[in-house]
């Protein structure tokens, strides 16, 4: 055979024109040597003729000749890659194509094709090959002409929809997929047929013929295919299915989602309908959320039965949003599930029920099933409980419409985590509804609902806690009424926030209420009150410190305050807390200067009490520190002149005014505790007052008891002469009889009847309980069965007993 025969067979077999051919006997000797097989391994004819391939080759290669020789013995021939090695021993890679040429009659031999490889990407393959590898390939594959018209496709392009490959020829992708968004693949197919430049990786969601009730996603990849003048003839594009990574990503995109937006509040019904916003309409089209009552309350989670004969759970929807508009009303719709449906079925159990189409007792599984939009046929369902921390709060309904999808077992899946991630979110605000009503009930119970009517001054005050969650601090104010028309006014504050503060506050200021109670001076109630939080102390009765801060008595700060309407005198005393500012009536405005008494349980000199008389109509502002600290460049001077500026504005009231103070230098979340409590003087009228200096005789006694039924008289109190006569007898005679120095007799008309006798004594009297047989003693017994209260009172030049009677049903 000729090397012209060779040639020919060469390129039909292997279709390389310049492949270099060698011809081996059967043993793989060389026995023919050409031109260019000089040039490729650098050997002349009388080096190579009668060597042996093996000796052409590395010698990694070298040792696989006897294989490949028995290869092509039982199949014809072999093909593949080889390192051939050049007479420099250089290697060089190159495709071999083994092929027998043997003569008939004649010895075995060996066609060898040699081709280098150092340029080439692999083999060069014919159409057959080619053809093998799209059509079999798992990826949709397809060639529209310029046109954008089908020219070809693989069997694989027919699973994503839109018929077989010979059903494209000639159409566009919007003729053979209607409904998918063509027009945005095919813009991408003009963008490469325009450009040369490919698109990788573009991803398209839709909805295919072949499954219209699901969203698929797909990834395409366009390439142009040019001609050998390099003319656009068209564009090659794969297609790819990325559903299960699409909704992969959705998944975890509505999970973070979820958890950004579930929870944002601490109110449950809230919560509940964040959970219905969250999902609809990402993952579902209607989405009710029904929690149990006690839930809503802030209590235990309890499934309560319904009065119906036929056990019926009643819950609440909390949450409800709907494609079709329907949207949550806070918890205030009552929804009666019936006993053995899904929903009560899941709250016994704790197990998500899920139905791909609801049937005709669709009104079963929820009785109130929100509007889902449009579509004819039943939704799809899923009920989850709505368990946290082992108990069941309710449960949770997903509605899908017919046109769309069913629900399956990962999106069951998903609907767990949700509902489960919110469940948590819903406990804590169940929580922290509870813990909100306690502290409220707390709050109620340490501050006053209201300030006692009096008439020594008008009052008004307003509080604002830095806690605003459970509005505690442990600021206080408060007014007590003392005898003799006087009153008590106090403001304090405790170190630290929140109800620990709240309960240390408590106890101080019952501590106060009981202090004063026994009529002394301010600094003596202050002196009683810091050996109280030392004593506490010292015993361990205060509570530890927390995360929150010191919430202990110790280091507290209190004002207390005594003002006389008879006379407008005001005595006060501080124990670590700032003075009160002083309105005049003319808007002259000052603060006392009172000395600083240390913290309560602090340690440190006595207290001092600064005493002032002060005009009717004057204003005193007794504030804590926080009204003058809110500031980032707070001093006590910058602190005063703010607070000067706000109490300068006019207001119509007096609460106006203090509710304007508190806005003027307080945020609506402040940084520290405030409490603001102002007090505008008043003055009780002479006639209101009736004063007589006694002398100590006997004879007093009647000429007191005439003068006071005369001046009751005078006030139209005449129902009141006789106890009254009895009581001032009873005190003035007790005045002889056991003090010394001067007696005065006083009566105060205002909200009560008030008898008042001073003496120079310095004991106290005490109620006795006299035999029958005595003759004595039944004084002050009289006294308290006739009286509303009576007590003693100290003043610097010796006592003063008192007594009231009730005037609620006489005209003050």
């Amino acid at each position: 055979m000729g090397s012209h025969d060779v040639g020919d067979g060469a390129r039909r077999w292997f279709d390389v024109a310049d492949a270099v051919p060698l011809l081996l006997d059967a043993r793989g000797v060389v026995t023919s040597w050409t031109r260019d097989a000089e040039r490729l391994f650098g050997y002349v004819a009388a080096e190579a003729v009668g060597k042996d391939l093996a000796g052409l080759l590395t010698v990694g290669d070298a040792a696989r000749v006897p294989d490949v020789l028995e290869l092509c013995r039982r199949s014809g021939g072999w093909a593949g890659l080889l390192s051939a090695r050049r007479k420099d021993q250089h290697p060089v890679p190159v495709m071999a194509r083994f092929t027998s040429a043997d003569e008939p009659g004649g010895p075995g031999r060996w066609l060898v094709l040699v081709n280098e490889m150092g340029e080439a990407h692999g083999w060069s393959m014919s159409r057959s090959v080619l053809e093998q590898m799209v059509a079999g390939s798992p990826i949709g594959i397809a060639i529209v002409d310029t046109d954008l018209r089908f020219v070809w496709s693989n069997e694989t392009l027919a699973q994503f929809g839109g018929g077989a490959p010979e059903s494209r020829l000639g159409l566009r992708l919007a003729d053979v997929q209607p409904g998918f968004d063509a027009e945005a693949v095919e813009a991408r197919m003009r963008q490469v047929l325009e450009t040369g430049e490919p698109v990788v990786g573009y991803e398209h969601v839709g909805r295919l013929r072949a499954a219209p009730f699901r969203e698929t996603a797909h990834m395409l990849s366009f390439t142009r295919l040019d001609d050998d003048r390099h003319r656009p003839m068209g564009v090659y594009y794969t297609v790819v299915d990325i559903t299960d990574r699409h909704r992969a990503r959705q998944r975890l995109a509505l999970l973070d989602r979820a958890g950004r937006h579930i929870g944002r509040s601490l109110d449950t019904a809230r919560t509940a309908q964040e959970l219905a916003e969250v999902v609809v309409p990402g993952f579902a089209d209607a989405v009710a959320v029904d929690l149990l009552e006690s839930v809503l309350r802030g209590a235990e989670p309890v499934v309560e039965r319904a009065e119906a004969p036929d056990g019926s759970v009643a819950l609440r929807r909390a949450g409800l949003r709907s494609a079709g508009g329907g949207v949550g009303d806070g918890g205030t719709a009552v929804v009666s599930h019936p006993a053995g449906s899904p929903a009560v079925g899941c709250l016994t159990t704790g197990l998500a029920w899920r139905a791909e189409r609801l049937g005709p007792d669709a009104a079963d599984v929820n009785p109130y099933l929100p509007p889902v939009g449009a579509g004819a046929g039943p939704p799809s369902a899923l009920i989850v409980p709505v368990r946290a921390r082992g108990a069941t709060l309710g449960v949770t309904t997903f509605l899908r419409r017919s046109t769309q999808e069913p629900f399956d077992e990962d999106d069951l899946t998903l609907a767990e985590d949700l509902v489960s991630r919110a469940a948590v979110c819903l406990d804590n605000a169940r929580r922290y509804t509870r813990e909100r009503d306690a502290a409220l009930v707390l709050q109620r119970s340490l501050l006053p609902h209201r300030l006692p009517e009096q008439e020594a001054v008008e009052v008004a005050a307003c509080y604002r806690p830095a806690d605003t969650l459970t509005g505690l601090g442990g600021d206080w104010y408060d007014l007590i009424p003392l005898s003799g028309a006087r009153v008590a006014l106090v403001v304090g504050e405790v170190q630290g926030h929140g109800i620990d503060a709240a309960a240390a506050m408590g106890r101080l200021r019952t501590a106060v209420r009981t202090l004063a109670a026994l009529e002394l001076p301010p600094d003596e109630v202050l002196a009683h009150l810091d050996d109280l939080v030392s004593r506490a102390q010292e015993d361990g009765e205060a509570p530890e410190e927390d995360d929150g801060g010191p919430a202990r008595a110790v280091g507290a700060g209190c004002l207390y305050v005594v003002y006389d309407p008879v006379d407008g005198r005001c005595a006060m005393a501080a124990a670590g807390h700032p003075a009160p500012a002083v309105v005049l009536p003319d808007g002259t405005i000052s603060f006392v200067d009172l000395p600083q008494g240390p913290p309560l349980g602090a340690g440190g000199p006595p207290f001092e009490s600064a005493e002032l008389v002060l005009p009717e109509g004057s204003t005193l502002a007794l504030h804590t520190d926080g009204l003058l600290s809110q500031s980032e460049q707070w001093t006590p001077e910058a602190g005063r002149e703010r607070l000067v500026r706000a109490l300068t504005a006019r207001a119509d009231s007096l609460d106006l005014r203090c509710r304007t103070v508190i806005d003027a230098l307080v945020p609506d979340r402040p940084r520290d505790d405030v409490a603001l409590l102002m007090a505008r003087t008043r003055r009780l009228s002479p006639d209101r007052v009736a004063q007589w200096e006694l002398p100590a005789d006997p004879a007093a006694v009647a000429e007191a008891r005439k003068a006071a039924a005369r001046r009751l008289a005078d006030w139209d109190l005449a129902e009141l002469a006789f106890t009254t006569e009895l009581v001032v007898s009873e005190l003035v005679t007790n005045a002889i009889r056991y003090a010394t120095g001067p007696i005065r007799l006083r009566l105060i008309r205002e909200r009560a009847l008030v008898c008042e006798v001073h003496d120079g004594g310095a004991t106290t009297p005490h109620v006795r309980h006299p035999r029958t047989t005595d003759e004595g003693g039944r004084g002050l017994l009289l006294v308290s069965q006739v009286t509303r209260r009576w007590g003693t009172r100290f003043v610097p030049d010796g006592k003063i007993i008192w007594a009231e009677q009730s005037l609620t049903d006489s005209e003050v």
